[in-house]
């Protein structure tokens, strides 16, 4: 589904990030973890071509990503509150994201209300400006309208930051519940090991923009990851 070659991203005279080859296969669940400035947000970003790679490329569906939008219509992603649009509602922004995917309001409000545990009746029906609303509640906005349309690729970058326990785990298994139907390419970076081993069946580790590890989780996943970073 995704193959990336010969990539490298240079700022200033410097190598952020350099991964010769990886290929992530459609229907598998994808673990990024790293320190901070191991590259996971600029592979993010390369992937949907929000930046030019200095070198190389990367393919999502035998279409190169800087080359074509032919990509866009099945890939969906929520990096950061960026994405959003501040002066809209959550219900206008979930509806201009479904019309974007080709969905009439009806079909989102019945795929809403499938996450009304998620919202937890904190966002939708509340009148507030996505620029008012919480952290969390943003996030909570974010990962939802990624999912809008049945995209075939989704990239979340840190999806539990800024979560309560509770949202965490209703996340969790909202991801494993994509992650099993095998038809979605699930891409997720986070800081939290557990969480995100939790949620993929395949790890890769950067370290300063390079891929060190690249392993398939199992009940061991977690104690060699903890032992790697605690060095």
């Amino acid at each position: 589904m995704i193959q990336i070659h010969n990539l490298k991203k240079i700022y200033n005279g410097t190598t952020v990030l350099h991964i010769n080859g990886l290929d992530i296969p459609q229907g598998e669940s994808f673990g990024l973890v790293g320190n901070n400035g191991a590259g996971k947000t600029t592979l993010f970003s390369l992937l949907l071509d929000l930046i030019e790679p200095s070198e190389g490329y990367i393919t999502s569906n035998n279409i190169r990503v800087n080359e074509s939008e032919d990509w866009k219509p099945f890939t969906s992603a929520f990096i950061d509150d960026t994405f959003l649009i501040g002066y809209l509602t959550a219900e206008e922004y979930f509806y201009f994201i479904g019309d974007l995917r080709g969905q009439n309001k009806a079909t989102v409000d019945a795929f809403l209300a499938k996450h009304a545990d998620f919202f937890n009746d904190e966002i939708l029906g509340k009148k507030k400006y996505l620029r008012d609303l919480s952290k969390g509640n943003q996030k909570k906005v974010g990962i939802i309208g990624a999912l809008i349309g049945n995209p075939k690729i989704v990239i979340l970058d840190e999806p539990f930051a800024n979560l309560d326990p509770t949202t965490q785990f209703r996340l969790k298994k909202i991801i494993k519940e994509l992650a099993e139907s095998k038809e979605v390419t699930l891409l997720v970076s986070s800081h939290d090991l557990a969480h995100t081993i939790e949620v993929s069946n395949r790890i890769v580790v950067l370290q300063k923009g390079q891929l060190v590890k690249d392993i398939k989780t199992s009940a061991e996943t977690l104690q060699e990851l903890e032992a790697f970073f605690a060095v």
